[in-house]
């Protein structure tokens, strides 16, 4: 007889959907403990940048993978996997419930999926051979080269990522596999976890945009300036300067740009990445959709949650 997997229920979907407090509520009805996945929440400092969940949103539910990492650290999805595994073996050991909370769909999708990840396989020369190459020919040289090895991969990447682009070759180089193709074959192993999960989702695409506006105009109260001006002072090679809430503020920093300009692009930005969230976790067929534009919120979006979890399930 097969091992039963660990349940893991998950909040998921953009920035500004209400995902923690829907998440706080669901882990106080359930008795459960949120995962958090979010790339940028990681990171130490960058509190208001992040939008991180103060105590008195966590309202004593225990928070898992926030404010961990060094802001110097590049952390990559593939740690993620291992670290958030190891939590949610803790957590199901002490006979609670794993609540994934987030909005980065690279990392639920590999954790959720159990994609194996090649970190290992490494050619400093080589890699090296490319960057030489990029500067010489540009990032779209290498670009082109992955589309024709990995298309799959390829339309993924925007043409002057160039570190990605870069790592991917090497991977093709180094194992004589594309990183898709490998990613496919790891599918085959099953995972470890069974997942029921949600996505906070808006009928209206503007409804969710004001709320996403409404939300930089708090962090700006909050001190987002002061905190940018901070990061700035003390950091500027880490992945964590990529944070939304951060980079956009840095014309006004330098006296390139008014602040509100820099702060209409801050919404922009957060609104186009908004949408990006929205095309990565529809195309999961296996996650439901919960409509926070619809009347009954934020009561109906708990009691639909939890019972598209509890349906049929062991655990709660």
């Amino acid at each position: 007889m097969a091992e039963r997997k660990i349940q893991v229920f998950g909040v998921v979907g953009p920035t500004a959907s209400g995902k923690t407090s829907l998440g706080v509520e669901i882990c106080r009805e359930i008795g459960g403990e949120v995962v958090s996945c979010d790339s940028m929440q990681i990171y130490r400092g960058m509190d208001i940048a992040t939008a991180k969940p103060s105590a008195r949103e966590m309202q004593g539910i225990p928070h898992h993978l926030i404010g961990f990492v060094d802001i110097s650290e590049n952390y990559s999805v593939a740690r993620y996997c291992e670290d958030a595994k190891k939590t949610i073996y803790d957590i199901a050991s002490r006979g609670k419930i794993p609540v994934i909370v987030g909005g980065t769909g690279l990392y639920y999708s590999s954790l959720a999926d159990n994609i194996k990840f090649f970190d290992e396989e490494s050619d400093l020369e080589y890699r090296q051979i490319l960057f030489d190459e990029a500067a010489e020919k540009g990032a779209k040289a290498l670009f082109d080269r992955l589309a024709v090895i990995d298309p799959e991969r390829a339309q993924t990447l925007h043409v002057n990522d160039l570190n990605r682009i870069i790592r991917a070759l090497e991977i093709y180089h180094t194992t004589g596999k594309s990183i898709s193709l490998q990613n496919r074959e790891s599918r085959n192993e099953e995972p470890p976890f069974e997942f029921r999960t949600v996505c906070l989702d808006a009928q209206d695409r503007q409804f969710l945009y004001d709320r996403i506006n409404r939300r930089v105009d708090m962090m700006l109260e909050q001190g987002l300036v002061e905190e940018a001006k901070s990061f700035f002072a003390e950091n500027t090679g880490s992945t964590a300067v990529q944070a939304i809430g951060l980079k956009e503020l840095k014309p006004y920093l330098n006296g390139e740009a008014s602040l509100d300009e820099c702060v209409e692009r801050l919404k922009m930005q957060t609104r186009r990445y908004a949408k990006r969230q929205l095309t990565w976790f529809r195309r999961d067929a296996g996650i439901k959709r919960l409509y926070i534009d619809l009347p009954g919120e934020p009561d109906r979006l708990r009691r639909e949650a939890i019972a598209h979890f509890t349906e049929g399930c062991e655990t709660v």
